[in-house]
């Protein structure tokens, strides 16, 4: 079977990870140096290196694998499974320095299932870290937020993603054309993961190929969307995300816009479509149809 290119270019030292903050890379490298870490909570946008950065971590501190729990909060995210899996794991004694509880995606946690997790750090604090990865950190609740140093990852530019996806192919040994390979990029943007796996499912004879009608399933239009919107043809862009968005990929779109502003042409009309971007994202939020607001507000862009 073939290697997934996600796992094979992941980064696993400190040294391999591009930081986009000097005062985090300094953080991460004391940690290191000190051998211990904090109770952390990861945060930002899907596939942009949270998970990575918390494998790094244990890594580079040598964690063995027995003294490492890995949940994915999207599928243990009861009381029951905090009270089984987690207590039952941090209750042993560690053959190394620490155990430590790798929690992706912890925002799917219930209330009462991060309330009971509150709890497990507290009382095991001593013998025990918790690394808590999650998209969304409102979605943590305040006793969770207190007990972890708090650790944002953004989005690293359009340039370096495109570099980084580039990278792998030529290392791949993968014929591929720029302007395919800007299609993808602006379709994943800033979702790392997703490019490269898209990418690497559209490689065909040692070349990458346009994705195929089907191939993507419900990410189709979005590239018939992104080859409107480099025509030029908003109006026709419009009309397609009003028939095919579902609901729950609205503010999605929002923000697919404004990490690609470049479309919209010239500096000056860039600067009008932030504006009106985000007061359509936050109209969102408030409107009883999305729908209409999405439409109303890419009508709005349109016009630039």
């Amino acid at each position: 079977m073939k290697e997934l290119w996600v796992e094979k270019y992941r980064p696993k030292k400190l040294e391999d990870y591009v930081f986009r903050d000097n005062h985090q890379k300094a953080q991460v490298q004391a940690w290191v140096k000190d051998e211990s870490i904090p109770h952390l909570l990861f945060s930002g946008a899907a596939g942009i290196g949270k998970t990575t950065m918390a494998k790094m971590l244990v890594n580079e501190l040598g964690i063995e694998s027995y003294d490492v729990l890995e949940l994915n909060a999207s599928r243990n995210n009861s009381v029951d499974e905090i009270r089984d899996k987690i207590t039952g794991f941090v209750q042993t004694i560690p053959f190394g320095p620490f155990k430590v509880v790798l929690l992706d995606e912890a925002d799917y946690l219930s209330p009462n299932a991060q309330a009971a997790l509150r709890g497990v750090m507290e009382e095991y604090h001593s013998t025990s870290r918790f690394v808590l990865t999650c998209n969304y950190p409102n979605r943590i609740i305040p006793a969770i937020h207190s007990r972890c140093q708090g650790f944002h990852i953004e989005k690293i530019d359009q340039t370096e993603f495109t570099a980084r996806v580039a990278t792998i192919l030529v290392e791949e040994n993968i014929e591929f054309e720029l302007d395919t390979l800007d299609n993808y990029v602006k379709v994943a943007y800033p979702d790392l993961r997703k490019c490269i796996n898209m990418v690497q499912q559209n490689v065909s004879g040692n070349k990458l190929s346009s994705p195929t009608k089907g191939d993507e399933g419900e990410a189709d239009w979005k590239f018939e969307m992104v080859e409107l919107f480099k025509a030029g043809k908003i109006t026709q862009a419009r009309k397609l995300l009003c028939g095919k968005v579902r609901a729950e990929e609205m503010e999605e779109i929002y923000r697919w816009l404004y990490d690609n502003l470049e479309i919209f042409g010239e500096e000056e009309k860039q600067d009008t479509a932030v504006i009106i971007i985000k007061q359509g994202l936050v109209d969102h939020t408030l409107v009883a149809d999305p729908e209409i607001n999405l439409a109303a507000t890419l009508i709005k862009l349109a016009r630039l």
